[in-house]
């Protein structure tokens, strides 16, 4: 490093650039040897050399700030205190795009960190020109100015705001149909970045012909291109439910079906979470989720993903799914969610996360599930604190059909009840008593466990009266 350093001042440029250049690459291999290149004091140099030498230099120059800058907000912070925000602004008006390029590079870095970090680059006016070198022709300064963007927005809604300010996002979704995929997921994961922070922003996004055309990345080639589209339609569907029906009228809910279908481990989390947003708001949007066959992909990750905040999430929106009417908690248990998330949260395997989302959405389809036949399976395994909610339903529907009673004795559901174990003046015992309730006396007596017992010391009494 210190033998390094005087050749950043010799008489030969093509010295100075080497020279450089082998300091950002010390600097990108290891924290240790980018700390080394801040405390040599070597930073301020290039900072100077940045205005003052040829555009080779100056992209040996911001490549090694960039080195420095992308390995911790400390380092980031360095590179701020040296000066190199203003230098590095001047180099995205340079007429070279390789100047630009690297100088976008570098600004990206220092954002990412942190919001003050970003605020600084921020207020050094590079906002303005990175949207500029959006529009650039050149394809790599495209990918990099749209990733800076994205690295600012993604920290708070006052910068996401300086992004939109900027008149950004009507260019961002115009290149939401360029072909180059790296650059399809620089623009999903900025317009993501922006619309998750309010309501105001989100529209804001929508506004610009978001819709339909990020529908397609979708069913792109690129993987990444596909998970950063479905994000991007997940922080829009957060926010509300007027929102959430844009998405639903041109399709997107099908099309969100048609990506977890295809699509399986972590990727499958923003459709998962979409479609769980988008049912929460109100009974008619769930119907539509419905309707466009959403329960099955996530049944099927709840059942086979091995990831458990995958199966969570999915458990998750099934909830929101399955709880706001009888109809949508037959859904449910049509395609046997109710079992499935007994299962998952009996199991000792399952994670403290997945058993709480579990209960919870098990709760909420069973207290508005009509269908007790399906409910029947859960007297067998549900362990207490779900039992009384499952007997609770019971309890209430069964003095409202005769059929049903009957359809409950023959189905060996009644005899399940007599062999709960309610702890005496509780909730669950007082659900207990009021099935029983609903039948003669006799017939309790007969599907009682003790049932045969007791018949057993009659025999024994007549025996030894006879």
């Amino acid at each position: 490093m210190a033998l390094l350093r005087p050749l950043l001042l010799d008489n030969v440029p093509s010295i100075q650039q080497s020279a450089a250049l082998a300091l950002g690459r010390l600097a990108n291999h290891s924290e240790e040897l980018a700390e080394a290149v801040v405390s040599n004091e070597i930073l301020p140099q290039l900072v100077y050399s940045l205005s003052e030498q040829n555009r080779y230099y100056k992209k040996a120059a911001a490549f090694v700030l960039r080195s420095v800058a992308r390995h911790s907000e400390h380092l980031a912070k360095a590179v701020v205190n040296s000066g190199a925000l203003d230098a590095l602004v001047n180099c995205l008006e340079e007429f070279d795009p390789g100047v630009k390029e690297a100088a976008a590079f570098a600004l990206a870095y220092i954002a990412k960190h942190n919001a003050e970090l970003a605020q600084a680059v921020v207020d050094a006016g590079a906002v303005p020109l990175l949207v500029i070198c959006v529009e650039e022709p050149e394809l790599n300064l495209k990918k990099i100015a749209a990733a800076a963007l994205s690295e600012i927005g993604h920290h708070n809604q006052e910068l996401a705001q300086q992004v939109v300010d900027a008149n950004a996002v009507p260019i961002l979704t115009a290149l939401i149909s360029h072909p180059n995929g790296p650059l399809k997921r620089h623009v999903c994961s900025c317009l993501s970045n922006i619309a998750k922070h309010t309501v105001d922003l989100a529209e804001q996004v929508v506004e610009h012909d978001l819709f339909p055309k990020i529908l397609n990345c979708l069913k792109d080639t690129d993987q990444q291109v596909r998970k950063n589209a479905a994000s991007c339609i997940r922080e829009i569907a957060k926010h509300s439910k007027d929102l959430a029906e844009i998405i639903i009228q041109c399709g997107g809910h099908g099309t969100i079906v048609d990506y977890l279908t295809e699509t399986k481990g972590q990727a499958r989390l923003p459709g998962i979470t979409t479609l769980g947003f988008i049912s929460a708001f109100d009974e008619s949007l769930a119907d539509e989720v419905i309707r466009a066959k959403g329960v099955h992909p996530l049944k099927d990750a709840l059942v086979n993903e091995p990831d458990d905040m995958v199966k969570a999430t999915a458990a998750w929106s099934l909830g929101q799914m399955g709880r706001h009417s009888p109809n949508h908690a037959k859904a449910m248990a049509d395609a046997d969610v109710p079992t499935r998330l007994m299962a998952v949260y009996v199991s000792p395997e399952s994670s403290d996360d997945l058993k709480t989302k579990a209960k919870r959405a098990l709760k909420s389809i069973i207290k508005v599930c009509h269908d007790l036949p399906a409910l029947e399976p859960l007297l067998q395994v549900a362990p207490m604190d779900i039992l009384k909610h499952v007997v609770a339903q019971f309890a209430n529907l069964l003095p409202n059909s005769v059929e049903a009673k009957k359809t409950f004795l023959q189905s060996g559901g009644f005899q399940k009840i007599q062999e709960i174990k309610a702890p005496a003046g509780s909730k669950l015992a007082e659900f207990v008593n009021k099935i029983n309730s609903q039948y003669p006396a006799d017939i309790v007596q007969y599907y009682s466990p003790d049932y045969a017992h007791t018949l057993m010391k009659k025999l024994d009494d007549y025996n030894q009266v006879a």
